[in-house]
């Protein structure tokens, strides 16, 4: 939290910063089991590269999208994570290729 408020205080012009200071902290609340926390992070992560990069076709947003979708499935949301993986899997092919 001390590494995101640094980067929300000096480098608020480097979002991609910012977002990955969020990520870790989202991954330390999913360890930590505070699952619901994690959800609404990783959905706001997720929101802010897409609002970055313009596209889903930026590694860091099929990343965070991935984690998205796992935070999705820890709570068993598998109705809204359905949708969300089948969308994200032909952004992802697209832009990583097929060997991944």
């Amino acid at each position: 939290e001390a590494s995101l408020a640094l980067n929300r205080r000096y480098w608020s012009h480097h979002e991609g910063a910012i977002l990955a200071a969020q990520a870790n902290i989202s991954s330390c609340l999913g360890e930590l089991g505070r699952c619901d926390e994690a959800l609404v992070l990783r959905r706001e992560i997720y929101a802010g590269w897409v609002a970055l990069s313009g596209s889903a076709d930026v590694e860091n947003t099929i990343l965070s999208g991935f984690n998205l979708s796992l935070s999705m499935m820890n709570l068993g949301l598998w109705d809204e994570v359905k949708p969300f993986v089948h969308d994200q899997l032909p952004q992802a092919r697209k832009s990583l290729g097929a060997d991944h």
